[in-house]
């Protein structure tokens, strides 16, 4: 059965619109100059006595973070859904403490094709328009730090989807300086693929 022309030069420019939107938003300062700006400030904050993780040693020695080239395949759209019981739990630290979270919610998503999730936190007594998601997944210990790293997703109130960028998937204050306490991802979030974007594993120059 042959589909009507209309449909097919339909479908063909809403291709090219959906690529040349995506190369646009990608491209353009709303997306990607925000980004690389991001990182350079962190640059600057890790140079800096009052901001920086490192020791003073360390500090000095400091040139930059490296992280992978910004893929916007990696800047996904989640679904929120309550989770069966939105409830308090004892994130364990790096020292073994703990450390209050509200089980906020769970974000269902796809990378590659393949169904993800999520579960999103909220810290008791930190930024109202933030979720923290301590995540791991298959570069950790290899091009990125072997403890996990973490999102910051924006949210308000009631959303029912968030955009989990991992592209700002950065390392705890642990990953490099083991005086730190950090959060421990847990192991609902452990995701069974790799994530090569974001931070990568800092190393020192000798």
């Amino acid at each position: 059965m042959k589909r009507p022309l209309r449909l097919i030069i339909g479908a063909g420019i809403a291709l090219v619109l959906f690529y040349f939107v995506q190369e646009v938003f990608f491209n353009e300062d709303n997306y990607l100059k925000p980004l690389l700006q991001e990182r350079k400030d962190k640059d600057l904050s890790f140079r800096s006595r009052a901001n920086s993780p490192f020791t003073d040693e360390g500090r000095r020695a400091f040139t930059n973070l490296t992280y992978y080239e910004p893929d916007l395949d990696y800047r996904v759209q989640a679904k929120v859904e309550p989770p069966a019981q939105q409830d308090t739990l004892l994130i364990t630290l790096t020292n073994g403490s703990y450390e209050p979270y509200l089980r906020y919610g769970i974000a269902t998503f796809e990378i590659e094709g393949q169904p993800q999730q999520l579960t999103l936190y909220k810290k008791l007594s930190g930024d109202e328009g933030k979720l923290f998601v301590p995540f791991t997944d298959k570069t950790n210990g290899f091009e990125t730090y072997g403890g996990g790293r973490y999102l910051d997703v924006p949210y308000e109130e009631g959303d029912k989807t968030v955009v989990l960028d991992f592209n700002r998937a950065y390392s705890p204050f642990c990953a490099f300086n083991p005086e730190y306490v950090c959060p421990v991802p847990p192991k609902d979030n452990r995701l069974s693929i790799a994530i090569p974007a974001g931070e990568k594993t800092y190393e020192a120059a000798h």
